[in-house]
């Protein structure tokens, strides 16, 4: 199975998706995935077909819906769901409340592993999957937690998404990867260090490679590796991060 290289449109918020979509296909990315706070709003199923449209005729496919939902505080699944099937997002990203592991209670766990099931369950209806965001300030906020919340949910319609901690050391990140290697079906990929500064993937180079490696070598390799932020934000800066993407993808 080959990993598809991408981009997640969050990176790029202040750009209309004709934009983004121009600046994926110069930079020779196959998919890209469609965040629902600026892009495609969740129930406006009439941009989500026009920005479905124009992905396509641009010859890239729509990997996922980057969704900001949030199990467990009382949001409704369907407007998302809606605007996943508008755009023909067979995978959407949503968090695992807004909560970290270690604040959360006995009530606040079991209401958003419930709402996560529920959502599962919905998503699945339509055949659509759920992969959650590997994200501080929510009960995916590390390796450990991320399985137990996936056993917890205990649905085949849920996955997750990877990305490095921030300030966690290439060994880290690599041993947290490697952890939930076989639940991972999306990596979003950037390079900060040592804390949130945006650098080039080269500048972290020995992780990318070590992570690509293992990835490779994982019996179910995440579908996809997504570029989701670049140094300063810039869209000249696209074409040298996809180009690296690439590099590490083909070994």
């Amino acid at each position: 199975m080959s990993i598809r290289p991408g981009l997640c449109s969050v990176t790029y918020r202040p750009l209309d998706p004709a934009a983004i979509v121009e600046l994926a296909a110069e930079a020779q990315l196959a998919v890209i995935e469609w965040g629902g706070d600026v892009h495609v709003p969740p129930g406006d199923v009439a941009r989500a077909a026009e920005v479905a449209r124009i992905t396509a005729d641009a010859g890239l496919e729509v990997c996922s819906y980057g969704s900001y939902f949030r199990a467990g505080i009382g949001e409704e699944i369907d407007p998302v769901l809606d605007s996943a099937e508008a755009l023909g997002a067979d995978r959407i990203r949503v968090w695992a409340g807004g909560i970290g592991s270690a604040e959360a209670t006995g009530a606040q766990r079991s209401g958003i592993i419930d709402g996560l099931a529920r959502a599962a369950e919905q998503a699945g209806r339509r055949g659509i999957s759920l992969a959650l965001e590997f994200h501080g300030g929510t009960l995916a906020d590390d390796a450990a937690q991320t399985l137990s919340v996936l056993d917890e949910v205990g649905s085949t319609h849920l996955s997750t998404y990877w990305q490095p901690t921030v300030s966690a050391p290439d060994e880290i990140a690599l041993a947290e990867y490697e952890r939930i290697a076989d639940r991972v079906s999306a990596v979003h990929v950037f390079s900060w260090w040592p804390a949130a500064e945006r650098l080039t993937l080269t500048a972290r180079d020995g992780l990318w490679r070590a992570f690509f490696t293992a990835a490779a070598a994982a019996p179910s390799p995440p579908r996809d590796a997504l570029l989701e932020f670049v140094p300063g934000d810039a869209p000249e800066a696209l074409a040298g991060e996809a180009a690296a993407l690439r590099g590490y993808l083909a070994g």
